[in-house]
C-alpha cells in the first residue's frame, strides 16, 4: 500500500522523465492518473456553468445551450489540433530532440491563435445572427447575445487550453496539463456565482457573468500551461523563434489534426442522428436515453485517461525507435481498460435501476434508461479495446485510419442499423441501443485488425 501511494504521488507530481524504458505498467499508471483527473476537470466546466446558470432561468440555460451547440465546431478543431500536438511532440521527445519538440509547440500556439481569430472575430461580431440562426427569439437574443459574444471572443483561451494540454501530454507532462485544468475549473467555480449573482462588491451580471468567469478561468489555465513551456529547466522550452511560421511543419500539423477533427465530428454527428431516431418514440425515451448516456460518459473518464496514456507511450516509443515497446504499451493499456470497464459493466447491469433512479423517478424514463444502460454494458469489453487502440493509432500520427474506421462503423453501420432495427424489425428504442453495442464491437474488431497489421509503425510525423 505504501508503494502504491508513493507511485500515486509521483504521478500527481509528474516526477518521471522517461517513458521509453523501464516498466510499461508503471509508465501507464504515471501517465493515466493525471490524464484521468484532467478528463474529470474538463467535464466539470459544462456542469458548473449549467448548475449556476439554471438558477437564473430557462432563457439563460437556452442561451448557453444554443451557444455551446455552435461551439461544437470550435471544440472539434481544438480536439483535432490537440491530437496532432500529442503525436508530434511525443515523437520528438521519444527521439530525444527536445529542441524540435519546442518548435512543434511554437507552431501549435501559432496555428491555435490563427484558428481562434478566424472563429472568434466573426462569432463576436455576428453573435445576434448566430443565436437567430439557431432559432432564438428576439427576447433571448437581447438578453443572451452578450454571453455569446464573450464566449466567441474567448476562442484563443478555449483552443489553447485543449492544444497545449495535448502538447503537454505528448511531452509526458500529464501532471502539468491536469493542474492547468484544476486551476481553470477552481477559478470558474469560485467566480461563477460571484459574477452571476453579484456577490460582494461585484455587480450582478446574470448569464454574462458565467461567460466572464469561464473565460477568466480558461485564460489563467492557459497562462499556467505557457509557463511550463517557458521554464529554462522544463522538459520542453519554447523560444520566441519557435513562433516563426514553418510551412512544412504547419502542413504536417494540420494534416494530422484533420483526422482528429474528423473523428470527433463523425462521432458527434452519429449521436445526433440516433437522437433524431429516438425522438420519434416520445420524450420519455429521449429523457431515458440522455440519462443513460450521461452516466456512461462520466464513468468512462478513467478509460479516456488510459487511452490518452497509450497515445503518448506509442508516440514516444516510436520516436525512440522502439516499435515493439509501443505496441506492447497499447495492448497493456487496452487490457487494463477492459478489466476496468468489465467491472463497471457488472455494477451497471446489476444496479442499473438504482443508479438511474438517482437522476429520475418517472417509471417510463427509468425503464428506458435501465434498458439502454444494460444493453450498452454488453459492448463494454469491445469498447475498452476500441477506444485505446484508436487512440494508439492517433498517437502514432495515423489519424486518417481511425477517421475511416469511425466513418464506416458509425455512419455506414450504426445509423442505418439503428433505423432498421427500430422501425423495420419493430424493436423500437431497443433497436437503437443494440445498434450502438454492435457498432462499437465492430469498431474494436476493425481497429484491432488494423493495429495488428502494424503499418502505423511506419508513419512519419
Amino acid at each position: 500500500m505504501r508503494k502504491f501511494f508513493k507511485l500515486l504521488v509521483a504521478a500527481l507530481c509528474g516526477s518521471e522523465d522517461n517513458y521509453t524504458s523501464g516498466s510499461i505498467n508503471r509508465a501507464i499508471f504515471l501517465l493515466a492518473v493525471p490524464m484521468i483527473l484532467e478528463m474529470v476537470m474538463e467535464s466539470l466546466f459544462a456542469v458548473v456553468d449549467v448548475f449556476f446558470v439554471a438558477r437564473i432561468g430557462t432563457e439563460a440555460v437556452a442561451t448557453v445551450g444554443l451557444t455551446e451547440s455552435v461551439l461544437t465546431l470550435v471544440y472539434s478543431v481544438a480536439i483535432g489540433l490537440s491530437t496532432a500536438a500529442t503525436a508530434l511532440v511525443a515523437r520528438r521527445i521519444g527521439e530525444g530532440n527536445a529542441r524540435e519538440a519546442g518548435t512543434v509547440v511554437g507552431q501549435v500556439i501559432l496555428v491555435s491563435l490563427v484558428v481562434a481569430a478566424l472563429v472568434g472575430i466573426p462569432g463576436s461580431f455576428f453573435a445576434d445572427d448566430i443565436l437567430r440562426l439557431m432559432g432564438a427569439d428576439e427576447r433571448l437574443i437581447a438578453n443572451g447575445s452578450g454571453f455569446t459574444r464573450m464566449i466567441f471572443a474567448s476562442s484563443p483561451a478555449i483552443i489553447l487550453l485543449y492544444t497545449l494540454s495535448g502538447a503537454l501530454r505528448g511531452a509526458g507532462e500529464a501532471s502539468v496539463a491536469m493542474r492547468s485544468l484544476w486551476i481553470a475549473n477552481g477559478i470558474n467555480i469560485i467566480l461563477c456565482p460571484v459574477f452571476i449573482f453579484g456577490w460582494g462588491p461585484f455587480a450582478e451580471m446574470g448569464v454574462m457573468g458565467s461567460a466572464v468567469a469561464t473565460t477568466t478561468g480558461r485564460t489563467v489555465g492557459v497562462i499556467y500551461q505557457l509557463t511550463a513551456f517557458l521554464r529554462e529547466r522544463g522538459r520542453i522550452r519554447v523560444l520566441l523563434s519557435d513562433l516563426t511560421p514553418d510551412g512544412a511543419l504547419i502542413r504536417n500539423l494540420l494534416s494530422v489534426a484533420a483526422g482528429g477533427t474528423g473523428q470527433f465530428l463523425i462521432a458527434s454527428a452519429s449521436w445526433v442522428f440516433l437522437m433524431r431516431i429516438l425522438s420519434t418514440f416520445g420524450s420519455d425515451v429521449v429523457a431515458g436515453y440522455t440519462i443513460a448516456i450521461r452516466i456512461i460518459v462520466f464513468t468512462i473518464l478513467p478509460s479516456w485517461g488510459l487511452a490518452n496514456a497509450a497515445a503518448t507511450l506509442v508516440g514516444q516509443n516510436l520516436g525512440a525507435g522502439k516499435p515493439e515497446r509501443a505496441e506492447t504499451s497499447a495492448w497493456r493499456a487496452a487490457f487494463g481498460n477492459m478489466i476496468f470497464l468489465v467491472l463497471v459493466a457488472i455494477v451497471f447491469f446489476i444496479g442499473a435501476r438504482e443508479i438511474v433512479q438517482l437522476f429520475n423517478q418517472d417509471p417510463k424514463v427509468v425503464g428506458v434508461a435501465v434498458n439502454s444502460l444494460r444493453i450498452f454494458c454488453l459492448g463494454y469489453i469491445a469498447f475498452a479495446y476500441g477506444m485505446v487502440i484508436s487512440q494508439a493509432l492517433n498517437g502514432a500520427g495515423d489519424t486518417r485510419t481511425p477517421t475511416l474506421i469511425n466513418l464506416f462503423c458509425f455512419w455506414a453501420v450504426e445509423i442505418p442499423l439503428a433505423y432498421a432495427l427500430a422501425t423495420w424489425a419493430g424493436l423500437g428504442p431497443q433497436g437503437v441501443f443494440w445498434s450502438v453495442a454492435i457498432s462499437e464491437t465492430l469498431l474494436a474488431v476493425v481497429a484491432i485488425w488494423v493495429f495488428r497489421r502494424g503499418r502505423w509503425k511506419l508513419v512519419q510525423v
